[in-house]
């Protein structure tokens, strides 16, 4: 057994290969239930309370150790977004009802609270991994953060969460070269629209092709890895692919943390997209970015919540990817 930070205890896991003791944080807030985006929107708070539930009712949950998150600051913000932006937002946010940002993109007078929590949660990740309190972590976040580019809003997201703990790790934790892995059904392009060119950060980001949101799927960048799939790809296709092109980058990178941008929407029941995984997919590239993990960076790894909007299978998906967090085998319950 083991204590964690925020007081909850947490039983330890073994991994199979090497039988040391996993410690897995899941860090999440109350308030990020808050941002709603307004009735039948996909990005909506019951999200995160499927995935609760359906660890609660596995023991998964009991197993990690859960810690509260806290808001970001603006410097931790300003690292990665113009400041005449995030003006922009504050002063966009609503005192009450919804404010269009674009689209698919909206603000109720919580939502940026919630964005600074679940941009938080990233940040104390990277800290209780780079301080050896833990050894791995999810953070149970929304709204997601993988679209927001440096000065645009978009696609459910405002502040780019996994960029934000990139930032965060080279800067206050002095590391020189970090991994993000992103397996959401869409690119992050607001990832790349921060990291593009610079060669601290690796990129690795797998999407559906010709598909939101349809910028920089065309670009050739040293540090970043696209790989897209057809609608219709299944586990085979996604696999081969890991295996061709992110794992001989990750080994030429040598990272000393790796971050994940870890979607679920291409699941084969996900409603927003047509790539046809399935959950021991989500096991899988978890146990192959914790290989990388354990070589090059001591284990440590944050992984972030973006997307997957089927509330069936997106507490599935997660389930499986703590299992490999934890270091324990995984096989689908009903």
């Amino acid at each position: 057994m083991a204590l964690g930070e925020a007081g909850v205890i947490a039983q330890t896991s073994t991994t199979p290969t090497t039988g040391e003791p996993m410690i897995t944080a899941y860090i999440t807030h109350p308030d990020l239930a808050r941002h709603d985006m307004g009735e039948h929107h996909p990005e909506a708070p019951m999200r995160l309370e499927a995935i609760r539930a359906r660890l609660m009712r596995s023991g998964t949950l009991l197993q990690t150790v859960q810690v509260e998150s806290g808001p970001a600051s603006d410097e931790a913000l300003e690292r990665v977004h113009d400041r005449d932006y995030l003006v922009d937002l504050e002063r966009r946010l609503p005192r009450q009802g919804i404010a269009i940002v674009d689209g698919d993109t909206r603000l109720c007078p919580d939502s940026l609270r919630a964005a600074r929590l679940a941009a938080g949660a990233a940040l104390k990740g990277v800290d209780m991994v780079c301080k050896a309190r833990a050894d791995n972590v999810f953070c149970a976040t929304r709204p997601p953060g993988h679209h927001a580019e440096r000065g645009r809003a978009m696609g459910f997201c405002f502040y780019n969460n996994v960029a934000v703990a990139a930032a965060h790790a080279i800067e206050q934790h002095g590391l020189e070269r970090v991994a993000i892995l992103d397996f959401d059904v869409h690119q992050g392009n607001g990832t790349l629209d921060i990291f593009r060119d610079d060669p601290r950060v690796l990129i690795c980001s797998s999407y559906q092709e010709a598909f939101y949101p349809w910028r920089y799927l065309d670009g050739d960048w040293p540090n970043v890895v696209n790989t897209p799939l057809a609608a219709g790809d299944d586990s085979a296709v996604f696999r081969r692919r890991v295996e061709q092109e992110w794992l001989p980058a990750l080994e030429r990178h040598r990272p000393q943390l790796l971050l994940l941008s870890s979607g679920f929407d291409a699941h084969r029941d996900d409603p927003l997209a047509e790539i046809e995984l399935c959950h021991d997919d989500f096991y899988w590239i978890t146990a192959r970015a914790l290989d990388v993990a354990k070589r090059h960076a001591d284990g440590r790894l944050v992984s972030i919540l973006e997307g997957g909007y089927h509330l069936k299978s997106l507490p599935v998906g997660v389930e499986a990817h703590l299992h490999a967090l934890l270091g324990q085998p995984w096989c689908e319950s009903p």
